[in-house]
């Protein structure tokens, strides 16, 4: 039995934090509010949640520079609320450090079915001490290595040429996604859909907006590889299609 989630509601509006409470209590959390961004930060340097809703017009501090914030110290999954359906809105939050974004007003199955498949995730990464650890003949691959990068699923590290690369969950789990694939071209829906575990058809459709939203990811990514785009030693775009891994370069 999975014990200890917690999630933490930063949200100036009491309607939507009761029901943000109800969806996420419901789904197994124990659950903390804030009711600003300055209060939330603490908040989340206090209880370290797993999961962090958000509002990005929050009082004061507003969620795009909380979730900035909050990323410097948290690697807790955070998914933005906006009010405004606007993609402007949705990117400047995954730019800044928010892994996913839900537009008001939600419908709380949705939020539950995300929230629930950001749990297997981060679960799957980081099995209880007691689960046995698969035999040496279960052919698992556990270590990938590319171009002088390399990358470790269990321990969640990304090394290049030798020098520690921080990322985010998504961008490790998107990057880990590319890796297994090797050559093979990932379609961008796939990549959300594998993002998001989806296994849930109601949040099956992926939209040109989630679409978008991954292409953020990627970017932000290839930021932090610091990547050549003229040149790219790992992701190559695949234009109207997705991505794939560059060819392998001889290490001489």
């Amino acid at each position: 039995m999975v014990q200890n989630r917690h999630a933490v509601i930063i949200e100036d509006d009491d309607d939507i934090a009761m029901l943000l409470h109800a969806s996420l209590a419901g789904a197994g959390f124990t659950v903390s509010r804030a009711s600003d961004g300055a209060e939330g930060i603490e908040l989340v340097r206090s209880v370290k949640p797993d999961v962090i809703t958000l509002d990005v017009g929050l009082p004061g501090i507003d969620g795009l520079e909380t979730t900035r914030r909050i990323r410097s110290f948290s690697d807790a999954h955070i998914v933005m609320l906006t009010a405004r359906d606007d993609e402007a809105d949705v990117l400047m939050g995954l730019e800044a450090g928010a892994d996913d974004y839900v537009t008001k007003p939600f419908r709380p199955r949705e939020l539950r079915a995300r929230v629930g498949a950001i749990m297997r995730r981060r679960e799957a990464a980081n099995p209880p001490t007691a689960v046995p650890v698969a035999p040496p003949s279960a052919k698992v691959q556990r270590v990938f290595t590319h171009n002088g990068l390399t990358l470790d699923r269990d321990e969640r590290t990304v090394f290049v040429d030798g020098d520690p690369v921080e990322t985010t969950r998504t961008e490790f789990d998107l990057l880990a996604a590319l890796l297994r694939n090797r050559s093979r071209v990932v379609e961008k829906a796939e990549l959300v859909r594998h993002l998001r575990d989806d296994g849930y058809q109601h949040i099956s459709y992926v939209s040109a907006a989630d679409k978008r939203a991954l292409e953020v990811h990627v970017g932000n990514l290839r930021r932090k590889l610091a990547e050549d785009v003229k040149n790219p030693r790992w992701i190559l775009t695949v234009r109207g299609v997705g991505y794939r891994l560059a060819p392998a370069r001889d290490p001489g």
